[in-house]
């Protein structure tokens, strides 16, 4: 492979102090920097101007920095900073070179791009390259000298500075051992160190808390070149595995992770260069911050772009789905998992927030599904209660019972649900859920229980209806003195009927015993309600009822057959009878009399209204008070009355008005039946025809042939009688008739001719016949052929 392809060499900050974004994305991407974590180092190099040091680069980390042309004259090469990988050394590691101090383009007075230069080396590297001349060494007015001021001066402005590895690269080494040359520096290091101004928190520090000193020496790369290339080649062997325990960066300390290694340095160089002090575990905690939250958003991008969570979250919508949190849990691990290997090294504290601010917005994401996941549990749950529970009380199990383990079957299965539902992150209280769960349950419970005894309040109901409605119609029909006694029993009958039922209903419902005996008592007081309701209605008829009555025994005899009023009968004292009946079921009905209590509204009625009376006062005139002049009865109250007694005087002459022309009609029918049976003529005229027909009599017994007249023409005489039913004709009256029997005379006669000549004929054809005829024989002959 190429070299520039290995090391990929960036001009990372350029010689007017811009800062190459764009240049040091790539780069971080090209060598894959984001995966290194804290395993990384960053090298930087930094020295008077054309002393050797991207040369010494080139050689010591296989880079392609610029070197200087020896040939063209000594200039400036490297301008702002560069940056490139090491190839070949492990762990990764960065080297950045740096523009050369003291150099004659920028001037003796133009220090702030190598103050700056050098504050951003400090800030970032773990391992600082100082490069200096083995001649200077020693003289107090030598390149380097000015440079370590430079370096321990901005080392001041870091608030906490890192711990940095300055290794001093003695170039051209002498015939003098280095063993000689290191204590010179180091003293020459330490009085730099001691004049340089400090805070007064670092008056007394040493220099070695802020720095590991090492040196080295190479021989010159133009004078000893093979040997240089051996020295470097030697030297390169340090930075291998540097950062472990024990190499050139072993201790060192604020590392921020390569992931934002790029940000880092970028807000780095922007405070240098705004002239401000660099405080570096606010950096670190900035940094931290903002990578942290690129990692979040990233990770939260992806979580929403994750297509099981997709798949999740639109199946949710639908149905409840099964191993919910399970299935989101591993989810969330993986994504929170994916942000803990990505942010492992950044600030710890920056970090747990980070992550607890992405796991609180995924939670947040994911909560309205979580809501909806409980909601579809919720109400299938309450779906499949409401089948269970009907179907139970479809059976044999009781009401409460069924209410009892059905709501508690269905909440066990909620919970077990709502526990597959679980999210491990996420303290969710399902509580709510779980209560609007119950309420729904307890509500349907209360509704069914409702609509429950409703139904089985109306089946009793419907039962005592039909048991009662019609026999106490059947009985106030029949109005007697048994009447109320029989409705009582039959109120009691049915009552206790309907209420043993009715009470092994209830018991299913396990129903507190003061609400049960309060609908026992419904049931009883609608049970005479209806009695009641039903008598009031047969009330409103009672004038029908007494007329019906009425015509029924006086239009009827005791065998229900009618009454043909010949004379003989008693029309008074059948009507008396029949009125007393229907005035007995006035007073039945009357007042309702469903306690046994005695009342004197008949004797009252029967004194005011009977014996022909028709509600006026009695013959004692004004002198008495009339009974049926008052609003109710004294023992009765209002409440039980059912026709005042006002108003059952106003009946009763309405009564008598409309049955009156009934009683009229059967004493005319009576006097008509009188004259048509009373046909013969009165005693004194039979007396008198008998003495002045004895002579026509006397007459009769000497001809005997007259009296065969006689009988003959009485024959037709009763045969006329019969076939025109004159008594019958007559009994509508006279004019009737004649009329009638005029009408019907001749074809009468004519009729009864036609029949004697005919019985005359058949005798004749009966005769016997002496001697047959040729037309006889031949027919007897061929009869006795056919024999």
């Amino acid at each position: 492979m190429d070299k520039n392809d290995e090391c990929c060499s960036t001009h990372l900050i350029d010689g007017d102090g811009v800062f190459n974004v764009a240049g040091v994305e790539n780069f971080t991407k090209e060598v894959k920097l984001a995966e290194c974590g804290l395993s990384y180092a960053v090298v930087s190099i930094m020295g008077p101007q054309s002393s050797g040091k991207s040369t010494l680069l080139n050689h010591l980390f296989s880079t392609n920095f610029r070197e200087m042309d020896a040939y063209k004259g000594r200039s400036q090469t490297t301008k702002g900073i560069w940056m490139a990988r090491c190839v070949g050394i492990e762990p990764c590691t960065l080297v950045m070179d740096l523009e050369g101090t003291d150099g004659r383009e920028r001037g003796e007075d133009d220090t702030t791009f190598e103050k700056q230069s050098a504050l951003f080396a400090l800030a970032v590297s773990d391992i600082v390259l100082i490069n200096m001349w083995c001649h200077d060494i020693g003289r107090e007015q030598a390149a380097n000298k000015p440079l370590l001021k430079t370096v321990f001066q901005v080392m001041m402005r870091l608030f906490s500075p890192r711990k940095t590895t300055l290794m001093f690269v003695i170039r051209d080494k002498t015939r003098t051992p280095l063993e000689n040359l290191e204590p010179v520096l180091r003293e020459d290091i330490q009085k730099i160190w001691d004049s340089v101004p400090k805070p007064q928190a670092h008056k007394e520090t040493p220099l070695s808390e802020f720095f590991n000193v090492e040196v080295v020496a190479l021989s010159s790369y133009e004078e000893k070149e093979e040997q240089f290339k051996e020295q470097v080649g030697s030297l390169r062997q340090q930075f291998f595995h540097s950062i472990a325990p024990g190499g050139l960066a072993g201790d060192r300390r604020g590392v921020v992770p390569a992931s934002g290694f790029s940000f880092s340095a970028q807000h780095m160089w922007e405070v240098i260069k705004e002239n401000r002090d660099l405080d570096l575990p606010a950096h670190k905690v900035m940094v931290a911050t903002v990578r942290c939250d690129e990692i979040s958003h990233e990770k939260y991008d992806t979580f929403m772009a994750n297509e099981e969570w997709c798949q999740l979250k639109e199946a949710v919508q639908s149905h409840p789905v099964g191993g919910f949190g399970k299935k989101l849990s591993s989810i969330l691990n993986t994504c929170l998992s994916e942000f803990d290997a990505e942010a492992t090294f950044f600030d710890e504290g920056v970090r747990s927030t980070k992550r607890k601010q992405l796991e609180e917005k995924l939670l947040q994401l994911i909560q309205p599904t979580f809501q909806s996941m409980l909601g579809r549990i919720r109400s299938d749950t309450l779906e499949r209660f409401k089948e269970a529970f009907d179907k139970e009380l479809k059976g044999n199990m009781g009401f409460a019972m069924a209410a009892r383990e059905c709501a508690g079957s269905s909440m066990a299965q909620f919970d077990e649900e709502c526990a597959d539902a679980v999210i491990d992150q996420a303290k969710w209280d399902s509580s709510r859920v779980r209560d609007k769960l119950k309420r729904d349950i307890d509500a349907h419970i209360t509704e069914a229980r409702a609509a429950k005894l409703a139904e089985v309040t109306a089946l009793y109901e419907t039962k005592l209806n039909d048991a009662l409605a019609g026999p106490v119609e059947g009985l106030l029909d029949g109005a007697g003195d048994d009447t109320w006694p029989a409705m009582r029993k039959l109120l009691q009958r049915e009552t206790d009927a309907a209420l043993s039922g009715f009470s092994d209903a209830l018991s299913g419902f396990e129903m507190d015993a003061q609400t049960r005996d309060s609908m026992l008592l419904r049931l009883k007081d609608y049970a005479r309600g209806v009695v009641e309701a039903k008598t009031k209605e047969e009330a409103g008829r009672v004038l029908i009822r007494m007329k019906d009555r009425f015509s029924m025994l006086f239009s009827y005899d005791s065998y229900s057959m009618p009454r043909i009023w010949s004379g003989k009968e008693n029309v008074r004292a059948i009507t008396k009878t029949a009125r007393s009946a229907s005035l007995k079921l006035l007073s039945v009905m009357a007042a309702i009399r469903l306690e046994d209590e005695r009342d004197s509204i008949e004797n009252t009625l029967t004194v005011a209204l009977g014996d022909g009376k028709s509600g006026a006062s009695t013959k004692k005139g004004t002198e008495s008070l009339d009974p049926l002049a008052s609003g109710n009865w004294n023992e009765v109250s209002a409440s039980k009355t059912l026709i005042t007694p006002i108003q059952c005087k106003s009946l009763w002459k309405q009564f008598n008005t409309e049955t009156e022309y009934i009683v009229t009609q059967a004493i005319a029918a009576q006097e008509a039946s009188k004259r048509n049976n009373n046909w013969l003529p009165p005693p004194w005229a039979v007396v008198a025809l008998l003495i002045l027909g004895f002579n026509e009599f006397m007459t009769l017994l000497r001809n005997p042939l007259y009296l065969g007249v006689i009988f003959v023409a009485f024959l037709l005489v009763k045969a006329l009688w019969v076939q025109l039913d004159i008594s019958g004709e007559f009994r509508n009256g006279a004019l009737p008739g004649f009329l009638s029997i005029a009408t019907k005379f001749i074809p009468t006669v004519t009729n009864l001719l036609g029949r004697l000549a005919e019985a005359g004929q058949r005798k004749t054809n009966n005769a016997p016949q002496l001697y047959p005829t040729p037309a006889s024989k031949q027919k007897d002959n061929e009869d006795d052929k056919m024999n």
